[in-house]
């Protein structure tokens, strides 16, 4: 199964009171759950993962309150993450009719397979991480779509550069995880990336705060996660914001970096901490250009509430 589902079952009753006075319910939001696993092949990977990663922020909601009243279903706690549960697992085997395809590694939330590794070895010459990238991007996307409906990214090693992308994100846009921007070319680089990047509190907000899905050619939908230095970047932006101080800060940019979206990750994080109570958040730009860049990149992720200045 690509759910886990004794722990995934063990975590809805633990993190939901209304399904922990009837447990009976569990099997009502499985139910739900199975189904947009197995639309993955029918409706697309991108919208199933879509769909499913509602439901684990807590955008979802059942008829399990008092009167039938909807209530949110949570299947991961972000605000306390000790009461989830975090697993690795190697050789995760997976099964779709007569195709079997086994994961290096699997990181599973509450039972929720979140981040899938593929793994190489580092002494083979004629091997490196982009083997592993087109393995995951080629193979087995394409042959057990169902593993990657709860997919947040997947990672690609050969011990000496690391590499992660989003579902269908084309192998050469999958980027490093830089942790004090050192070079990935070392078992002890990679192992600084694996520790920075995979360890619980960085994942949540990885999931929360840094993953997004933006509309591209009028019609195609595609997944986007954030880059290593839009992560830093926003995530030091909001400690300013939180901290109150009067100097606030700068962020330096080369080209390319990604600054429409960082702005779009922090703009997303500052609305939604609970300290802020949901601010205002203004951008203001220098060129008409970057006014376009910024404005396009924030419809296309379908940002809610954002309002357009037609003037200066």
């Amino acid at each position: 199964e690509a759910l886990v589902e004794p722990y995934l079952r063990d975590a809805l009753i633990r993190l939901n009171p209304d399904i922990a006075a009837n447990p009976g319910r569990v099997d009502d939001v499985l139910y739900r759950l199975r189904a947009i696993v197995m639309s993955a092949r029918s409706d697309g990977l991108v919208k199933a993962n879509e769909e499913f990663g509602a439901w684990m922020l807590g955008e979802r909601s059942m008829p399990f309150g008092a009167n039938g009243e909807h209530v949110t279903i949570c299947l991961i706690d972000f605000d306390d993450i000790e009461q989830n549960s975090f697993i690795v697992t190697q050789q995760f085997t997976f099964r779709a009719g007569k195709t079997e395809k086994r994961a290096d590694l699997v990181l599973l939330v509450n039972g929720l397979p979140l981040v899938l590794i593929e793994a190489k070895t580092p002494v083979r010459s004629s091997q490196s991480w982009l083997d592993a990238a087109l393995q995951v991007h080629d193979d087995y996307e394409n042959n057990i779509p169902e593993l990657f409906v709860s997919n947040l990214y997947s990672v690609a090693t050969e011990g000496k550069e690391f590499r992660y992308g989003s579902i269908r994100m084309p192998v050469d846009l999958w980027g490093p995880w830089r942790d004090n921007d050192s070079a990935l070319q070392s078992l002890g680089e990679v192992e600084k990336a694996v520790t920075s990047m995979l360890r619980p509190a960085m994942l949540l907000d990885m999931l929360q705060n840094f993953s997004s899905f933006a509309t591209i050619d009028g019609q195609r939908r595609i997944k986007i996660i954030a880059r290593y230095q839009q992560v830093e970047g926003a995530n030091k932006l909001v400690e300013r914001v939180l901290a109150g101080r009067q100097r606030k800060g700068l962020i330096w940019h080369f080209q390319g970096s990604g600054k429409s979206f960082l702005m779009m990750f922090a703009a997303k994080k500052l609305r939604l901490h609970p300290a802020l109570k949901n601010p205002t958040v203004l951008i203001v730009v220098d060129r008409i250009d970057l006014e376009t860049q910024i404005s396009g990149t924030f419809t296309a992720s379908s940002m809610p509430n954002m309002i357009h200045a037609d003037s200066r």
